[in-house]
């Protein structure tokens, strides 16, 4: 049985698997399709305007968190005033129809200046991109294409800088932005082939954990290892998520973040990385990908196959939906007895949140567990008040990071007052416990919008 996409019209199998019906021939039609109902609906630009003044208005300078936040929540009103601006200025740029002179009309000898003939350009494409304009573009795009470069990097500090990389390229190839008919996929082209470029020159892949003399890390097999390997903070996602996949779909669904999908891809090969996350994350179609990536169909779906299989016997066990959810109220309760344990040294109660198998890394450090017996071996004299080990008290801060539970601990090392920045735990949750912790270093507490001391 077929039918027809609701976006382009192409015909559709539906009916005959499990789950529900396709209505979309491919990601980039759902995607064009999310996009259009996020569009704003004839919003004045006064009243968003005015309700962005008094939001200002009403901002919290303390405390910093606070304002942290409160910013953060007035992305989507800038967003969307921009979208607003930009509608506003391609219906100025449109050419007005002139009217028929009559004889006694004095017609004007002054001829169109150059610059306005060419503001008269077709609504969607850019032809002259001066540096506000080239400004305006980066930045609508700018969080999805950092993203994008940090699924394939892992990194969010890499990302950053390819990011500004793609930019540098793209300002540099401004004059070839006339010809182009979609500046978001150009973007996305640059970018991908920036990141192409700097995974070439370091040929980096994962490799898995060594035994550390005189450490027992466990009975269970060493997991992966990415040195390089960085959280990546939650409120910095694009604010238009990318589009969803059917339940019966074989390859991961799009919007995840997690560190164990990141390690996973992480295995693929270049080229295969940027061809999956391209196809199955970022929503592009075949043929699209194939343009992005500089090849022919064939190639490109070539890799997004073979990568898909060697993903699906990375990641630990098939699940029907990646996508970032919500923490529920479970899990966040978990997380504040987490908080609380530690808070007062109660490790009794900390080992109780935690799976027999819990699995602890620390990149880019080489230390590693993978039982929960060696994991608090290692940790209950540093959290011991009695012992000569005693780090000190600490105190710790809910954070979003990867989609995941995630927390920002400082510590308040013996003879001081001050409580200071010192890690970020990634958590990942099954049946109600702990199940891996991933601790990176305190040097992203600022990308998370974090003081450095308490």
């Amino acid at each position: 049985m077929t039918g027809k996409c609701q976006i382009c019209g192409e015909p559709i199998e539906v009916g005959g698997r499990s789950g529900r019906a396709a209505v979309y021939c491919s990601q980039a039609c759902r995607q064009r399709a999310y996009r259009e109902r996020r569009q704003p609906a004839g919003v004045p630009a006064e009243e968003l305007v005015t309700e962005i003044g008094d939001r200002v208005r009403r901002l919290r300078l303390a405390p910093a968190l606070a304002f942290h936040a409160d910013v953060e929540s007035l992305s989507a009103r800038f967003a969307q005033l921009r979208r607003v601006a930009r509608q506003a200025r391609e219906e100025s740029a449109t050419p007005t129809p002139t009217p028929t002179a009559t004889p006694t009309a004095t017609p004007d000898p002054t001829p169109p200046a150059p610059a306005a003939v060419a503001e008269n350009v077709t609504p969607n494409r850019v032809t002259i991109l001066d540096e506000d304009r080239f400004a305006a573009l980066t930045e609508e795009h700018r969080r999805e294409l950092r993203v994008h470069c940090y699924r394939l990097l892992g990194s969010y500090d890499e990302a950053e800088d390819l990011t500004q990389e793609a930019f540098l390229r793209a300002w540099r190839a401004r004059e070839t932005l006339a010809d182009v008919g979609n500046p978001r996929a150009w973007l996305y082209r640059i970018a991908t082939n920036a990141c192409l470029d700097f995974l070439r020159k370091h040929n980096r892949r994962p490799t898995t954990y060594e035994p550390v003399p005189s450490m027992d890390s466990g009975d269970g097999p060493p997991p992966p290892r990415l040195p390089w390997l960085q959280p990546f903070p939650d409120d910095q996602l694009p604010e238009t998520p990318a589009p969803q996949h059917e339940p019966d779909e074989e390859a991961v669904a799009s919007e995840t973040l997690e560190l164990v999908f990141l390690t996973a891809i992480q295995q693929l090969p270049p080229r295969q990385r940027a061809a999956v996350i391209l196809r199955d994350v970022a929503g592009w179609s075949a043929q699209e990908t194939a343009d992005l990536l500089g090849g022919s169909l064939a190639s490109a779906n070539s890799a997004v196959q073979r990568g898909r299989s060697a993903l699906r016997e990375a990641l630990p066990g098939r699940r029907e939906d990646w996508t970032a959810a919500e923490p529920s109220a479970e899990d966040t309760a978990l997380l504040q007895g987490y908080m609380e344990a530690a808070a007062r040294c109660d490790i009794d109660a900390m080992t109780e949140l935690v799976r027999a198998d819990a699995v602890l890394t620390m990149p880019p450090n080489p230390f590693w567990f993978t039982t929960r017996e060696a994991l608090f071996a290692f940790v209950r004299p540093n959290l011991d008040p009695a012992s000569p080990m005693f780090a000190g008290y600490w105190r710790h801060l809910p954070v979003h990071a990867n989609g995941q539970l995630a927390v920002a601990g400082y510590l308040q090392r013996p003879g001081t007052s001050v409580f200071r920045a010192q890690l970020i735990d990634v958590l990942r949750v099954e049946e109600g416990r702990i199940a891996e912790i991933t601790t990176f270093e305190p040097h992203l507490f600022t990308a998370f919008g974090l003081p450095m001391t308490l």
